[in-house]
């Protein structure tokens, strides 16, 4: 989920201490410099540029990002949020979707979110002619869709009211690809219509394949193995069936224990991924600790 702060970071960062950060990476043993996590995922307009410039794919917030240009000049891969599947409630278009009567109920995990009735075509209509163009006119050269689990989650719960749900979420993809042809797409999961979709993003991101962060518990812990497995499967035949998809995973831990972040980045990239490991929050970035 998003931050909500406003203020951005400070303006003009000197080319002296971003060619210090950029020397200190070349100077890293070869195999640290190789380990070094392809992107970052951060909810905030609080964060230091020159933090951001070590990787290639940056996602931020529609909203409450840093200045873009810096990072636009670098050629970063920048990925706007968008969230498919519900909509939290400081996001401007919130107040019109419930007087429109396109919300639904609230996510638990997320009580100032709602989840989104994706079958009403004033939604799609939206996303396309609003939400993406937005993203674009910024800056960013391509879009990250969360929460698409939602539709096919509320299907299951209850296929009577939900009817449809599932596929009209393939459907809202599919036509972001086909109106945006060249933007980057990235989805979150979607396992459900990932089979459908996966030709028709660049990326999948499987979040929380290998470690996640317990709400009620509020700890962070190891996902069941047979989660962990089946995961894994799904997005390795997502490849097999679009052999151009890149995936990436995102799992959550504690900041403090390095070993445990360590391990997290060596399973993922045996098994063929680009991992990054934060904390639940995702407003700051947690170093990849240096394998010894």
């Amino acid at each position: 989920m998003s931050n909500q702060s406003t203020q951005g970071p400070s303006k003009g960062h000197s080319a002296s201490k971003a060619a210090a950060i950029a020397a200190a990476f070349a100077l890293m043993a070869p195999a640290a410099a190789t380990a070094m996590p392809k992107w970052v995922v951060i909810y905030t307009d609080k964060v230091s540029l020159d933090a951001l410039f070590p990787f290639k794919t940056i996602v931020l917030d529609s909203r409450y990002h840093p200045r873009l240009r810096p990072l636009i000049d670098r050629d970063k891969q920048l990925l706007g949020y968008i969230s498919l599947g519900e909509v939290e409630k400081f996001r401007p278009h919130y107040k019109v979707m419930e007087r429109q009567g396109m919300l639904l109920g609230t996510n638990k995990n997320w009580p100032d979110s709602r989840f989104v009735d994706v079958r009403d075509p004033r939604w799609t209509r939206r996303v396309i002619e609003e939400l993406v163009p937005a993203l674009l006119h910024k800056g960013f050269n391509g879009i990250f869709l969360d929460t698409l689990d939602n539709p096919a989650q509320l299907e299951r719960e209850d296929p009577v009211k939900y009817k449809g749900m599932t596929a009209a979420a393939v459907r809202l993809v599919k036509t972001i690809r086909q109106h945006f042809p060249r933007i980057v797409i990235m989805m979150n999961r979607g396992y459900e219509i990932l089979p459908r979709v996966a030709k028709d993003i660049d990326i999948v991101l499987g979040e929380s394949v290998y470690a996640d962060y317990n709400f009620k518990t509020k700890t962070y812990q190891r996902v069941a193995k047979a989660t962990y497995e089946t995961q894994v499967k799904w997005l390795k035949a997502a490849k097999a069936r679009a052999p151009g998809l890149r995936i990436f995973t995102l799992d959550y831990w504690r900041a403090d224990d390095p070993k445990g972040i360590e391990r997290i980045y060596r399973v993922q990239r045996r098994n063929g991924f680009d991992p990054y490991v934060a904390t639940i929050k995702l407003t700051r970035i947690i170093p990849e600790p240096v394998a010894k």
